[in-house]
């Protein structure tokens, strides 16, 4: 815009709640941007650099957004870009709208793989090795280079183990440590066992990120918060339940088809209750600086939606402040959090053998 090299600047994101926030942050940069433009409006106000809108909407009207973004010289970005290959039409009108875009800047958490029929319009693919396509960055930022740049904070991975026992089929009971090694079949088994409510895995975990968060408020942090990360509503509101128990205070719940999630994702992050249990709804772009613990209370495994959840208690807000993840130890995830620690320890080396204990 400075350069002149564009007029106009649209961006396209996952949800109604982030077209808010997208605003904001443009705003803070001064690119005054409309976050309510509706596909009923005709043309963009002129008083406003451009607008935010969502993949759904571009869907419904992939023309109205084509003539939008040729009346001027447009810069679109694209943000959470694998979402244009959710719906089956979505990447037809992402790449009708936004062919004659004179700039375009697609936005991923991570890397992510697509089927050959499916490939995302304006994304560079290369072959996985596997029969498929994996996204291929331009420009890479990631989390050792936030973590040098002061953009977000240590983690530290809380891996916890543990025995869970269920009856098969036959009505034999069965016992699975999470973290011994065995056929996929048995680890998932165990590790969907240990997330049963019912349990004494999920309220010993719930304890312990509330202790760490009763550290962090002693230490300099005030205001520290956790989110618990649930499969689905049912858990969330069970895990919820657990958590009162707990800890003596309700948390917030924030469902992910409640009309009023982005209201309480809001209320949460100016908010001081300790803890909000989550389906979904915290998993991309939703900024909360002051929850810095996570239970990761689900079975999702992908390095997608794991960079998405642990990038929700990471970021920055001061010097000193650290993050922790608390999640089952199995396989799947330990490996993740692996990659995450190494990129941690070339920024912050650990302590060597002969160095006091902190």
């Amino acid at each position: 815009v400075a350069e002149r090299v564009v007029d106009r600047v649209i961006v396209v994101c996952p949800t109604d709640h982030l077209r808010t926030q997208w605003a904001e942050a443009a705003d803070a940069a001064g690119l005054p941007l409309d976050a309510a433009l509706s596909n009923a409006v005709g043309p963009v106000r002129p008083d406003l650099r451009g607008y935010v809108t969502t993949y759904a909407q571009v869907a419904a009207k992939p023309a109205l957004h084509a003539a939008r973004t040729s009346a001027k010289r447009s810069l679109v970005i694209l943000d959470e870009v694998h979402h244009a290959g959710d719906g089956l039409s979505w990447g037809d009108a992402v790449a009708t709208a936004f062919e004659l875009a004179t700039r375009r800047l697609c936005l991923t958490g991570t890397p992510f793989r697509t089927r050959p029929d499916e490939r995302i319009p304006f994304v560079r693919y290369e072959d996985d090795g596997a029969g498929g396509w994996r996204s291929a960055a331009d420009f890479g930022y990631g989390y050792r280079e936030a973590l040098r740049d002061g953009v977000v904070r240590p983690v530290v991975f809380a891996a916890y183990t543990g025995t869970s026992r269920w009856r098969n089929s036959a009505g034999q009971v069965i016992a699975a440590s999470l973290s011994e090694t065995g056929t996929k079949r048995t680890e998932a088994t165990a590790w969907r066992t240990a997330l049963n409510p019912n349990g004494r895995w999920v309220p010993h975990v719930i304890a312990a990120m509330d202790e760490r968060i009763t550290h962090l408020r002693a230490s300099g942090m005030p205001d520290a918060a956790g989110i618990v990360l649930a499969s689905d509503q049912d858990d969330a509101r069970a895990y919820a339940a657990i958590v009162e128990q707990v800890t003596g205070e309700a948390p917030m719940v924030i469902l992910s088809d409640d009309p009023k999630a982005g209201d309480k994702i809001a209320a949460f992050t100016r908010g001081d209750q300790r803890m909000a249990v989550c389906v979904r709804m915290v998993s991309e772009g939703v900024d909360v600086p002051r929850a810095a613990c996570l239970a990761w209370m689900t079975s999702y495994r992908t390095p997608l939606f794991f960079a998405q959840g642990v990038g929700r208690v990471v970021r920055s807000r001061r010097t000193g402040e650290s993050a922790t993840v608390f999640l089952p130890a199995v396989r799947p995830l330990l490996a993740l959090a692996a990659e995450l620690e190494e990129e941690r320890n070339h920024v912050i080396p650990p302590p060597s053998d002969s160095s006091p204990e902190l």
